[in-house]
């Protein structure tokens, strides 16, 4: 099977400034997954057109089952507060998606912990640390029935904040114990691979550049595995026509 994780900047392009449902949609068929984890998911957002872009995903690739776990409710510049999963049905909301080609047995919505406060965080080549918040951050797991038995995958996409990210990563994994295995764990972790291992325990699965979209030089986005799941080939990276990061996808045999 081919399992991908995918940052899609609310679908929106860095090269038109423009959110096009078609060019996702394009997009995702390009990506061919059986199973796919995306990150910065708009559904009723002004911004997308008011578009429900997972279920916009779904279709072009086929899924027969899909989540969309909002992480925050409300508008950007307006109400925008964290999301409690009680949300109702047309109200604007942004977080992660998973997506599959195979049945989900059942699904597990993870709230991770959240940053409390502003924290000094330095970026690259500035020459002072700057005080930043973050947003809340969620995970979405499913057991999947796939064509050698049960497995789970989970999506997330965690802090930017070096070190909450990994209590996050480690809240995650520690919230998956005795789940159905394998285990992939895949999304936008916002750390570069050798952290990522040594955090989560797991084993990465495909290795790539792709972030920023257009001049790569981090691996930021991750498909990781634990038990009976190999990758069959090198993981791919895909550059698309939206969003500044690349997809990574990766073929796997699993179970």
């Amino acid at each position: 099977m081919r399992i991908a994780t995918f940052n899609i900047l609310h679908g929106r392009s860095p090269e038109d400034d423009r959110v096009d449902v078609d060019r996702l949609a394009a997009a995702v068929k390009t990506l061919d997954a059986d199973v796919l984890g995306l990150q910065e998911v708009d559904r009723d957002q002004p911004r997308s057109m008011n578009a429900d872009l997972t279920a916009v995903a779904a279709e072009a690739m086929g899924a027969v089952d899909s989540q969309f776990v909002a992480a925050l409710a409300g508008t950007p510049g307006g109400t925008w507060m964290s999301a409690t999963g009680e949300e109702q049905p047309g109200s604007a909301s942004y977080g992660i998606a998973l997506l599959s080609r195979y049945p989900v047995v059942s699904w597990r919505v993870v709230r991770l912990p959240a940053l409390r406060g502003r924290v000094p965080v330095w970026f690259r080549g500035a020459r002072a640390p700057t005080l930043v918040g973050d947003e809340p951050r969620v995970a979405v797991a499913a057991v999947l029935d796939g064509p050698s038995g049960q497995f789970t995958v989970a999506c997330t996409h965690l802090s930017f904040v070096p070190g909450w990210n990994s209590v996050q990563l480690r809240r995650l994994v520690r919230s998956l114990t005795g789940t159905r295995e394998p285990l992939v764990v895949l999304g936008d972790l916002n750390m570069e691979p050798r952290q990522a291992t040594r955090v989560s325990g797991l084993r990465p699965l495909a290795a790539g550049l792709t972030f920023t979209a257009q001049e790569p030089t981090r691996q930021l986005d991750h498909v990781l595995g634990r038990g009976p799941v190999a990758a069959t080939g090198p993981g791919e990276v895909v550059r698309l026509p939206l969003s500044d990061h690349r997809a990574l996808a990766v073929p796997c045999q699993v179970g």
